[in-house]
Order: structure tokens, then C-alpha cells, then sequence
């Protein structure tokens, strides 16, 4: 194996908080892993300093001589006046038949940058990330490195990427809370646990299954442990304090017990409760409700009566409007025609993507919870203080106490999560509530929502998360189409790949019968104007289109497949231009031929 990397005894705190202490880790050439870890862990700062923006306490990190690291974090930093097109080209690395920025350009089209030129401050969350992510891969590093990729992309850019992924020989480290992604992509995860890294060879089910098996096996030797401490600890107070002949060893050894047995395996879990408010019978009427942008239709005479305990989950590509609709859902936004009819027992709890900016970075996170409410009501008889309520997401008493700007991103979001859900909503509607959760935080989430007694609409990229929650899902096509499709996420992807399979049938044989019936054509009735070399011209002009549709086919299922290297992507976009102008040519002088034959 060819060695890429090699991390010796790596130790990094902050303060008296010990992220990770004597750490030692190899990464291969092939290696595609995967870092998992509660938040506030440390899986950024690991790839921080991996990547050289981040220093540490001590231990060693060490390169293969002239390896190139090509590194996406979180929050891509960039210059807001440069162009997406200059953003993400890379400097020349080698002559050939392309540009880098010609290779920059058809990147940036199969990620759905239509306008290039465009400032990158001008651009959206996600169009943000897919041009970050174009500059990072066509830097052609040795080892990538990513931090949540899947943030901010729509379902389709996240399948491209996994299968991009998945199937190029690319040596990967990447922190990610999208379970099918892990498990499509990765084939060996590494965990920070209670400050030490743990290695398991093999997807993210095969690192389930691993993990259970070390902590029933640690939980055995804890066992085991106290068992012994209790003998030598009675062997202890048995013996005179005065004598001096105690086996010096056997002293040392209980100390070595006492500390071992004090390790703590329980993990600390998210406690969300299951409190709502009671919700009536009626919830929610929609009435030919209709709303544009200017020519983007969000709605078009939608119609729709929502059921009690419904559990929906929202789906569509980045810009069809899914934000505007729960605006309009809450009153935020006015349709441009009809209405909503909202039961008088609908309160509702909105979890959105900006509501992480309404903190007070200068407040403490306690404060901030007073803020809201000194006491949470669970149930009839349940009341818990702000503290005891925080402490029912992971805030301990020293978290508690700690400013909002020193939260880590997941942190903060289970702050909010925290305030969303204190208010005790019967109608929960969730706009991308995954980013930023570390699994552990995710699994909780999912049983709690399972659970509610109210309603739910989710806006998620999480394919995992849409399955575990909702019973159906409405589809935004765009242009105002709004599909209510009866299944989960991943029941309607296996139906729309069967569509567009048989779609795809129905056009090849469209195409053969065309082309059977023109070589069928009877001639013999017609006196032939053209000369035998015009007829032979004919023929091998129709021959050749034929050729050319079929390589053009070919060449537009492996673009859409996610399997080309970024060359390959870069000359096949090349090949189409030339086939398309070929295929005109030829089309152009068939046409000429047979209005010659037939005048």
C-alpha cells in the first residue's frame, strides 16, 4: 500500500478540553473514509489540521513528498465580486487539447451553473458549495478531504457526487451525517470517540455492527474490572496500616484498577420527549392557491386538505420554491390567489434555515433559553427549569454557561432545535434539519419525530431521514407542479428510474420504426432523378446519422451517470459538440437529396 499519510500521536485541545490526545492513524492510497463523531467532538479541527489550516498540541503529521490535499470545508471561503467560471478553475497543471477553463466551464454546466460569469456573492447556499466543489475536483488532488459535501445540494447533485465518489479511484477522508452516502462511498470509517480514534475496515452497516461489539465487549471488562477492585479493595483495608511488608505491586495495581474503573461507557443521549399540544380535526385547507415570482411558479392552483398526524416529506431541486411554500403555509408569504384554511388548534413549530441568525451571539446559551420560557411544560404533571430542559440535549451546566458564539455549528443547532421545541407545537415543519447534526443527534431526531403526536413537513436533502419519517411526499417539479406521491423517498426514486427506463424504450423503438419505415419506402414507382453516385451519397448519409444518434445516446448516459473523470467529462462534452454539428450536416444534405428525388 502506498502510504499517503501517517498521524502519530496527534493531540489537540482547547483550554482544559481535550479534543483527541495520542492519536495515531495511517491513510492509504485507495482508502475512501469516512470520520464520524458526536458534535463538538473535533471532526472539523481533524480535517483542519490535516489540511494545514489548523495547529495542534503535539504529536506528528506527515506527507508523502508533493501530495496535493484539495480540501472543501463547510463554509467555502471566496471572493465575492470573482466569477463562478474564474472561482473554480484551476492553474494549469499540464498541456493538452483543453483550457482549464474550458474543463472549469463543462464542470460547472453538469452542476447546473447555467450563467458562469456570475458573482459568487451573488449566487445561493448551494450554488455556492456545487462551485466550490467543481474547484476542488478538477484540482485533481492525490487526497480529498470534505467536510459535510452534501449540505446545501439537492437530492440529484448528491447522487452525481456519490456515484462520482464511489466509483473513481480517489483516495478520500470526509465528515458527513448522510448514512447512504457513507455507506455508498466509504470503505473504512473512523470515529472519534471519548478522545481516541477507533478504525473499522468497511462500510458504515459494517462499522455499526463493529461498534456494538466494542462496547458490549469494553462494557465486559469494565465489569470485570470492578469485580477485582472489590477484592483487592477489601484485601486493602484488611491490612495493617503500620505494616510495611505490603506487596508494593499489588498497591501500584489497585491504583490501576481505581482509574480504570471510573472510565464512563454510558453515552450521553439527545431526550426529546414526546410533548405536544393537542391538534383538532381540522388542520390545514388549501383552496386553487397560486403563487409567482415574476415568471417562477411556485404554485399552481394547488388544492389540498391536510390529515391529522400527516407526516410529509418535500422534495425537489434547489429554486423550485420549497421555502416559499411553507412562507405561504405560515402566513409569512401572500398567495397571489386563493387561501389557506388553518384549524384553530394548529400551533405551529418552524425549525428553518435562517432562524440560526435570531440568536444573540453575545448572550449566554441559558440566558437565551429564559429568554422564551423559565419553565418547559412536558406533560400534566411534568414541568422542567430552562436548565433541566437543555440538559435534555446534551447541555451540561458548563455548556450552559458558555456564550452562543463560542457554540460549535451543531451545537447551535441543537440550541435551536431546543427552542423550537420547547413551545410544545402540534404542527412541526422542518427545513433541512439534518445539516450539521452529527448521526447520534440525527437517530434521536428520527424516533422522536416517528413518534409525535401532531403533524410534520420536512424539507430534506437527507434521503435516510425522508424514509425513516414520512408516509408521503410532495414532489416539487417546478412551474408550479406539485406531485403528492404515496411512499418514502426511496420507493419513489426506484419508481422514477423505472419511468424513464421505459421512457427510454418507447424512444429507441420510436426511432427504429422510423428508420424501417424510411428504408421501406417503396421507390419504384417514382422515376429516380437522382444518379447512382447521388443514391449511394443517400444511402451512407442515412447510415451515418444513424451511427451518430446512437454514440450520441451512448455519450449522454455516461455524462448523466456520475462514472466519468473530469477529462473524460471535459471530451465527451467535445465529442457531443462534434456529433451535433456532424449529425446537422448530414440531416441538411438528406434533405437537399430527397427534394431532388421527389421534384
Amino acid at each position: 500500500m502506498v502510504s499517503y499519510l501517517q498521524i502519530e500521536k496527534l493531540t489537540k485541545s482547547f483550554g482544559d478540553r481535550v479534543l483527541f490526545a495520542d492519536v495515531t492513524l495511517g491513510i492509504y492510497q485507495g482508502d475512501k473514509i469516512g470520520l464520524i463523531a458526536a458534535n463538538g467532538a473535533g471532526k472539523t479541527t481533524f480535517l483542519n489540521i490535516i489540511a494545514g489550516s489548523e495547529d495542534y498540541d503535539s504529536g506528528n503529521v506527515v506527507f508523502r513528498n508533493d501530495l496535493r490535499i484539495g480540501y472543501l470545508p463547510q463554509l467555502p471561503p471566496f471572493d465575492p465580486e470573482q466569477s463562478a467560471l474564474d472561482y473554480a478553475t484551476p492553474a494549469p497543471q499540464r498541456q493538452d487539447d483543453f483550457t482549464c477553463a474550458d474543463r472549469a466551464r463543462q464542470l460547472l454546466s453538469q452542476f447546473r451553473i447555467s450563467d458562469v460569469n456570475q458573482k459568487m456573492g451573488t449566487l445561493s447556499g448551494g450554488q455556492v458549495k456545487r462551485v466550490a466543489l467543481a474547484k476542488v475536483l478538477l484540482s485533481e488532488p492525490d487526497l480529498l478531504i470534505l467536510d459535510e459535501p452534501t449540505n446545501h445540494l439537492d437530492i440529484d447533485m448528491i447522487e452525481w457526487l456519490e456515484n462520482y465518489l464511489s466509483r473513481q479511484k480517489i483516495t478520500l477522508l470526509m465528515v458527513t451525517h448522510d448514512r447512504y452516502f457513507l455507506d455508498k462511498v466509504c470503505n473504512k470509517i473512523i470515529e472519534i470517540d471519548r478522545g481516541e480514534i477507533f478504525s473499522y475496515q468497511g462500510n458504515y452497516d459494517y462499522y455499526l455492527e463493529k461498534r456494538q461489539e466494542r462496547y458490549d465487549s469494553m462494557n465486559a471488562e469494565l465489569a470485570k474490572v470492578k469485580n477485582l477492585l472489590r477484592t483487592e479493595l477489601d484485601w486493602m483495608r484488611r491490612q495493617p496500616q503500620a505494616r510495611g511488608s505490603k506487596a508494593k505491586y499489588r498497591i501500584d495495581n489497585f491504583h490501576q484498577l481505581e482509574a480504570r474503573s471510573k472510565i464512563n461507557l454510558s453515552s450521553r443521549e439527545l431526550d426529546l420527549g414526546q410533548a405536544s399540544a393537542y391538534i383538532g380535526s381540522k388542520i390545514f385547507e388549501a383552496h386553487n392557491v397560486s403563487k409567482a415570482f415574476g415568471e417562477t411558479k411556485i404554485l399552481d392552483n394547488w388544492n389540498y386538505t391536510f390529515a391529522r398526524y400527516e407526516k410529509v416529506g418535500i422534495v425537489g431541486d434547489n429554486g423550485v420554491g420549497k421555502s416559499s411554500f411553507i412562507k405561504l403555509l405560515l402566513g409569512e408569504l401572500e398567495p397571489d390567489s386563493g387561501n389557506f384554511e388553518i384549524g384553530q388548534t394548529v400551533r405551529w413549530g418552524y425549525y428553518s434555515q435562517e432562524g440560526m441568525t435570531g440568536f444573540d451571539e453575545k448572550k449566554k446559551v441559558i440566558d437565551a433559553v429564559r429568554e422564551i420560557a423559565e419553565e418547559v411544560r412536558i406533560d400534566e404533571k411534568t414541568r422542567l427549569s430552562a436548565s433541566q430542559f437543555l440538559s435534555r440535549f446534551l447541555f451540561t451546566p458548563d455548556t450552559q454557561q458558555k456564550y452562543i458564539y463560542k457554540l460549535s455549528g451543531g451545537e447551535r443547532r441543537r440550541l435551536y432545535l431546543a427552542t423550537v421545541l420547547m413551545r410544545n407545537p402540534n404542527f412541526l415543519i422542518l427545513d433541512e434539519p439534518t445539516n450539521d447534526l452529527d448521526i447520534l443527534t440525527l437517530s434521536v431526531l428520527e424516533d422522536y419525530l416517528a413518534g409525535f403526536k401532531g403533524c410534520v413537513i420536512v424539507v430534506s436533502h437527507d434521503r435516510f431521514f425522508l424514509d425513516r419519517i414520512a408516509d408521503h411526499l410532495f414532489i416539487f417539479k417546478g412551474n408550479g407542479v406539485v406531485k403528492d406521491f404515496p411512499g418514502d423517498y426511496s420507493t419513489y426514486r426506484h419508481c422514477l428510474q423505472e419511468e424513464l427506463k421505459e421512457q427510454k424504450m418507447l424512444e429507441e423503438a420510436k426511432n427504429d420504426n422510423s428508420i424501417k419505415n424510411s428504408q421501406q419506402k417503396p421507390r419504384q414507382e417514382r422515376k429516380p432523378k437522382l444518379s447512382y453516385k447521388e443514391k449511394k451519397e443517400l444511402e451512407q448519409l442515412t447510415e451515418k446519422v444513424e451511427k451518430l444518434e446512437s454514440e450520441k445516446s451512448s455519450l449522454e448516459a455516461k455524462m448523466s451517470s456520475g462514472t466519468m473523470t473530469v477529462d473524460q467529462i471535459t471530451n465527451a462534452g467535445t465529442r457531443m459538440g462534434e456529433i451535433i454539428n456532424e449529425i446537422d450536416e448530414a440531416e441538411f444534405r438528406i434533405l437537399e437529396l430527397m427534394e431532388k428525388e421527389e421534384s
